[in-house]
């Protein structure tokens, strides 16, 4: 739900659920579902919205995800082996030639489940998050506090996604860091070998703290930024109300925006992430995060591969958001974010 609609339907009940009261009271033996009232105060979109939120998540993570996966082979080289992958380039080409074509594509099965999952819980958690919090106090608090909901939102959201998100996060790490020969590449075998030796490899949970501390901060600043980029947009450069302005504008500003966005949460998230790409190494088994960082050492956290993580992050966090709001505008939804009742409620409260 964007800023637009914050609290503008916190007294009504939406069209579907008069329809389901209706129904039920016109036909009093027949079973119809009736939700919470506490569902029904806060939750004033349809399910179905949710449901195309749900469905656009997976496009938006899944896809994407899957179309960067040799960004990520880099990435997860780089941090996994610094000593042997220095650069972009040279990772690039160790991989193709050592392992070909497919060397860049290794892991993109669990990459792909990993993050559809994720994706949908996440994107429809986020909306869902929103617009209870935004139903739950006033107008004018709900604009007031608005960057507070979005990050709140988004963290909750983050937490439950990567509950579902972990078990395939695993695998896909240790398909892509392992040494080539040491490890299953495909999916079924891949999986069936962490679950085999899941006292070694800590599947299917052992790296959710570290996956939280990489990816909740990382939601917090993608949806906090994200929303706050919009509303930069089009409130300092794009002056006009943002219904006058066509889809290929709109979507572009919810490229620039998630490209802004990905870049910030990069620089945020990385040590996090790098923690995640060594605690797959057979090397770490037993070993807390605090003994791998000490071994590792804390600047090599901060940079191993941080390089190839903007340029990953930066265009797929871009990439995301364009998706998301592409699937959105051709269900009719509209894009993310943006002001124009903001503006107004703000204009209203100084007038006052």
């Amino acid at each position: 739900m964007s800023t637009a609609n914050f609290g503008n339907q916190s007294a009504t009940m939406t069209r579907s659920h008069r329809r389901m009261l209706q129904s039920s009271t016109a036909s009093p033996a027949r079973y119809e579902y009736q939700p919470p009232s506490w569902l029904l105060r806060y939750v004033t979109k349809d399910p179905t919205y949710f449901l195309n939120c749900a469905a656009g998540g997976i496009i938006s993570a899944g896809v994407m995800h899957t179309f960067v996966t040799p960004l990520d082979v880099i990435k997860c080289s780089m941090q996994a082996n610094p000593q042997k992958y220095s650069s972009i380039r040279n990772t690039f080409q160790t991989i193709l030639k050592e392992e070909g074509s497919m060397g860049l594509w290794k892991g993109w099965g669990p990459t792909l489940t990993a993050y559809s999952s994720q994706g949908a819980i996440k994107f429809a958690g986020y909306e869902l998050f929103k617009d209870i919090a935004s139903n739950a106090m006033s107008e004018e608090d709900a604009y007031k506090y608005r960057n507070l909901i979005y990050v709140s939102s988004g963290a909750a959201a983050e937490l439950l996604a990567d509950v579902f998100m972990c078990p395939w996060e695993m695998v896909k790490v240790k398909v892509q860091t392992s040494p080539q020969g040491t490890f299953p590449l495909r999916f079924g075998p891949a999986l069936q070998e962490m679950y085999m030796n899941r006292a070694e490899t800590r599947f299917p949970f052992g790296s959710l703290q570290a996956l939280w501390g990489r990816q909740i901060p990382f939601a917090m600043a993608k949806f906090g930024l994200f929303e706050a980029c919009v509303e930069g947009f089009y409130t300092n450069i794009l002056t006009e109300p943002k219904d006058t302005y066509g889809k290929p504008t709109q979507l572009a500003v919810t490229f620039c925006s998630g490209y802004v966005t990905g870049i910030v949460c990069g620089v945020i998230s990385h040590p996090a992430d790098t923690m995640v790409s060594l605690m797959g190494k057979s090397e770490h088994k037993g070993k807390t995060m605090m003994q791998i960082a000490q071994e590792v050492g804390y600047i090599n956290l901060l940079t191993n591969g941080l390089g190839s993580r903007l340029l990953m992050v930066g265009t797929l966090t871009g990439l995301q958001w364009w998706a998301y709001d592409t699937f959105k505008t051709t269900m009719g939804m509209g894009t993310t974010g943006g002001v124009s009742i903001g503006k107004q409620h703000a204009h209203h409260a100084t007038s006052h």
